[in-house]
């Protein structure tokens, strides 16, 4: 029987399942830039409480990984289309 009197960081699984989707959507042009700081905001709130605090860390790295993803992105288009071919 499980224990009724378990409580969940809604703050830690809304910033993990954000960055869990922002790194996998990334190749999106907007929705990352938006899923990336969700998750950090979301992970920086959700590490206040106990509950939850590996998830919530776990989000604001995702929501880090996204926004280097597209930062990474966008220096590889401009290093490739500034190649004369």
């Amino acid at each position: 029987m499980e224990n009724e009197n378990q409580q969940t960081n809604g703050m830690a699984v809304s910033s993990l399942v954000l960055g869990i989707l922002g790194v996998v959507l990334n190749l999106i042009p907007i929705i990352p830039y938006l899923l990336g700081i969700l998750a950090i905001v979301f992970g920086v709130a959700g590490k206040e409480k106990q509950i939850g605090k590996g998830m919530a860390v776990a989000g604001v790295i995702l929501g880090s990984i996204t926004l280097a993803m597209k930062v990474f992105f966008w220096i590889f288009i401009f290093l490739v289309g500034g190649l004369n071919y």
